[in-house]
């Protein structure tokens, strides 16, 4: 049965290698948080050290960068340890489902692809990561080429976990030995309180993290008629029982086609199970998770960052205070590397991508426009920077000292006025009720009265 079997098998499989191309073409776009840095900046793809359309920014030439402050997530790694032993859970049940005697060529397919995620991979860089950090070191100083001039001084801080601290260190690299930032192997310093200040605040890993109640909505969609349509699907491609997988089995393959592309620029047999409909779905699935623990879901996510938020703007408080007395700035270049989980609070602490309505597990047609796409915002390698100008022949005195902000390499609109730059005043002005009455520990403490989770968010 097997050798009058194998012709059939071999046709069905080469059909399902001439589409692969197509497949992930059409899915990349969907990945949420485990995209390619080039899905937001498509110029990268064919010259990974453009600067991209409009580089040349919009401040008068009498403006000069004093100071410029960097949060970036590390770039592209591995997957975790969890997702790898469900990737081999779902590998395990094709493969069974494969030796089988019913042709099944999706099956066949995946039977035939070599599962080599190993768990100790566990989350760490990949050699992608290191050139999209490379890379994007280089393209901040072909940017910012007074700031990043020979003989600045560079302070690169990190997260303690590998990637973040491989991250840093690709990140200097990047910037060759020309520069005067201490030799190759320049310290990267781990500041945890900053770069992952969701572990150290109560409120929120008590009452979001570690609790299954605050994401009740993710938890509805998996149940839901969209995430039902594409888990039977999958089941009747690979010629599973549709028992055997739910919406994490299904999530995990369509990660490992995002994976493969991004580690290994390679369209995986895995993405031939998802058509584009499916992959907004998905893409649903993860943003969903994102809102809810990262982003607007509830306060005490954004709110938990305002410590790494006050801390940019008491860098830029000095570098005003140095310049107004014609001191050097002692910190022009800092770089910070964390997360997806460090950046997207940060973002919603600052009131960008907030759609009308809250992304809800019954609204999925309607959030179809949504601003709120964790895949255009916190990419591999995303980048949060802040730069502060000093700018001669003003108007008034408070000209002097203007802000851009830059997300993923574009100007951000600022929400007080929808320009892309700003005087530091009227952005201080802004932001006042943050910097001056949003207090980490206050706002981190747990309740101390006796309230379910759920009142208490």
């Amino acid at each position: 049965a097997v050798v009058a079997m194998a012709p059939r098998r071999g046709a069905g499989l080469l059909l399902l290698l001439l589409v692969l191309p197509l497949a992930s073409a059409g899915l990349s776009g969907y990945f949420g948080t485990k995209s390619r840095y080039e899905e937001v900046n498509p110029h990268l793809v064919s010259d990974p050290l453009s600067l991209g359309p409009g580089a040349g920014g919009s401040l008068p030439a009498s403006c000069t960068p004093l100071q410029l402050r960097a949060v970036v997530r590390h770039g592209t790694r591995y997957p975790t340890a969890g997702q790898i032993r469900r990737l081999g859970d779902l590998h395990g049940r094709v493969l069974r489902r494969a030796a089988g005697a019913a042709a099944c060529p999706a099956a066949a397919a995946l039977a035939g692809w070599p599962m080599w995620y190993e768990e100790s991979l566990d989350g760490r860089l990949a050699p992608q990561g290191r050139r999209d950090m490379e890379q994007l070191a280089r393209r901040m100083a072909a940017r910012f080429p007074a700031l990043f001039a020979a003989r600045r001084r560079l302070a690169l801080a990190s997260s303690s976990k590998h990637r973040c601290l491989q991250s840093g260190a690709a990140f200097r690299r990047g910037l060759g030995p020309t520069l005067g930032f201490g030799g190759d192997e320049v310290e990267v310093e781990v500041n945890d309180s900053l770069m992952r200040f969701f572990d150290h605040c109560a409120k929120f890993v008590a009452l979001v993290e570690e609790n299954d109640a605050a994401m009740c909505q993710v938890n509805a969609f998996k149940e839901g008629p969209e995430m039902k349509k594409v888990l039977e699907k999958v089941a009747s491609a690979l010629c599973l029982p549709v028992e055997e997988l739910n919406a994490d089995l299904v999530q995990v393959a369509f990660l490992t086609c995002s994976y493969e592309l991004a580690i290994k620029n390679v369209t995986s047999p895995w993405c031939s199970l998802f058509s584009e409909e499916d992959a907004k779905v998905l893409e649903y699935l993860n943003d969903l998770k994102q809102y809810w623990k990262r982003g607007y879901g509830y306060d005490i996510n954004s709110r938990s960052s305002c410590n790494l938020f006050q801390d940019i703007f008491q860098h830029l408080d000095k570098a005003v205070e140095e310049s107004k007395s014609s001191k050097p700035i002692s910190s022009p270049l800092i770089v910070q590397v964390g997360h997806a989980e460090t950046l997207q609070p940060l973002l919603a602490l600052m009131g960008y991508f907030k759609d009308d309505e809250p992304l809800l597990a019954s609204n999925y047609a309607r959030q179809a426009q949504r601003k709120f796409r964790s895949g255009r915002i916190v990419p591999y390698a995303a980048n949060l920077v802040f730069v502060l100008y000093h700018c001669d022949h003003v108007n008034a005195s408070q000209e002097e000292y203007q802000v851009q902000v830059l997300l993923n390499e574009k100007l951000l609109p600022f929400h007080h006025s929808n320009e892309t730059t700003s005087t530091y005043t009227d952005l201080k002005d802004y932001y006042k009720d943050i910097l001056e009455n949003c207090h980490f520990k206050e706002e981190c403490e747990l309740p101390k009265v006796n309230v379910t989770a759920v009142d208490e968010l």
